[in-house]
């Protein structure tokens, strides 16, 4: 059998090697872009604050892992996928055949179309090589403008403010993180950030770049102009799917898969950044750009892919953030829903927040801003759909007690 991944980010290794333990005679080929060795996105920030280096955001340390697991790594873009002939095509005319093709190619930063975004000096912040552009620029004391402060563009910060660097933010939402963070919640990061020295604008916009001198002019929205040596754009993220254009793949904003991982073709597969796949809660496709649903999602396209039988049972909404010290989480249906109640309590001073969130008496979603104890619990609340009878009413008079809620319900099941 002929396994074929297209992507090698945690997606595509984490398939790669479970094919292997499932089908151990095959042969796997992952593919990727970049000239680097399969490494995390993730680790990026980390590279570029000097924490590590280059070497340490691979995913696999051993050098010749992937040779001792019987997996050949081929760098290339695909730009075809051709399924009546089940071959894929390079951008330099070469081809490749599959017995089962994997598409985990994962997301591309967005840029949007404004005059100046391609000057040098304007950068993403997606790849090392991005990262090492940045971090020949970002020297301490040097003024950086990031465009974008939801949960990457927050990671960048930190690793930002770490280099010493003199930084503004801008965020068109009107609150940092405005997809994992209720208003309250975004705001509150907000001020810690802008405590630490982060000079923050929400509800703004950058409308073009000019290169001034050996710098950069960003105009904002507000008509206000920020000067920078290096500009960063943060503005978040979309799936690779440009490639599978003539495929007959059915494509949204991703891959439609079903819960086995398998697209509309035979023989193709989806899993991870790039996919719709069915949501925890809702059933519904949903797009949900985190690694713990990748992976998942890798391990069940492979067992499927090597004969195997899996199901994927949803995609739930993980988020847990660093910023500057600050420590926030979110967890499922976070906004709440349709018809739920809602319960929020908040230290302004202190900077601590809950919010939770009902559905009759099952809790479907958690937000939290200063909490470091036990909110594992929340999780494992909203993951279990734990029934909580008379725990809701006491959690709607004190959220904080959703430990002795989350002990008191698991007893119960057990």
């Amino acid at each position: 059998m002929k396994h074929v991944i297209i992507g090698n980010g945690p997606a595509g290794v984490v398939a790669a090697e479970a094919l292997r333990r499932y089908d151990p005679h095959a042969d796997i080929t992952l593919i990727g872009e970049e000239v680097e060795a399969p490494y995390s996105r993730m680790a990026i920030p980390y590279f570029l604050n000097g924490s590590i280096s280059d070497q340490g955001t691979h995913l696999r340390k051993s050098g010749d892992h992937y040779e001792r697991h019987g997996i050949h790594l081929r760098q290339g873009r695909v730009v075809r996928v051709e399924p009546e002939s089940q071959t894929i095509v390079f951008e330099d005319g070469s081809e490749l055949g599959y017995d089962r093709l994997l598409v985990a190619s994962g997301c591309h930063p967005v840029r949007p179309p404004l005059p100046g975004i391609d000057l040098p000096g304007v950068h993403t912040c997606w790849t090392l090589a991005d990262a090492r552009a940045i971090a020949a620029r970002a020297a301490p004391g040097s003024r950086v403008l990031q465009i974008g402060a939801g949960f990457i563009g927050c990671i960048i910060m930190e690793a930002l403010v770490a280099r010493g660097v003199k930084l503004t933010v801008v965020e068109m939402g009107d609150r940092m993180v405005p997809r994992m963070m209720t208003p309250r919640a975004g705001t509150m990061i907000r001020r810690w950030v802008e405590k630490k020295g982060v000079a923050v604008h929400v509800n703004t916009g950058v409308t073009q770049i000019a290169a001034k001198g050996g710098a950069l002019l960003a105009t904002l929205s507000d008509g206000a102009n920020v000067e920078a040596d290096v500009i960063i754009c943060a503005a978040g993220v979309r799936p690779n799917v440009a490639f599978l254009a003539g495929s007959g793949m059915t494509v949204g904003h991703g891959v439609h898969v079903d819960p086995q991982m398998r697209s509309d073709v035979r023989n193709i597969y989806a899993a991870g950044d790039v996919t719709e796949a069915s949501g925890f809660h809702t059933g519904e496709r949903e797009l949900n750009a985190i690694q713990p649903a990748a992976a998942d999602q890798a391990r069940v396209a492979a067992i499927n892919m090597a004969g195997g039988e899996a199901r994927f049972h949803g995609a739930l909404a993980i988020n847990v953030l660093d910023t500057l010290g600050l420590i926030s989480t979110s967890f499922g249906q976070w906004w709440g829903v349709e018809g739920g109640q809602g319960v929020e309590r908040a230290d302004e001073e202190n900077f601590r927040y809950l919010s939770l969130q009902f559905k009759d008496d099952v809790l479907v979603g958690a937000t939290s801003v200063g909490w470091t104890d036990n909110v594992g619990a929340l999780r494992g609340l909203v993951q279990g759909r734990l029934r909580l009878g008379p725990w809701k009413d006491k959690l709607l008079q004190d959220p904080t007690q959703f430990m002795a809620a989350y002990i008191s319900r698991m007893q119960k099941v057990s």
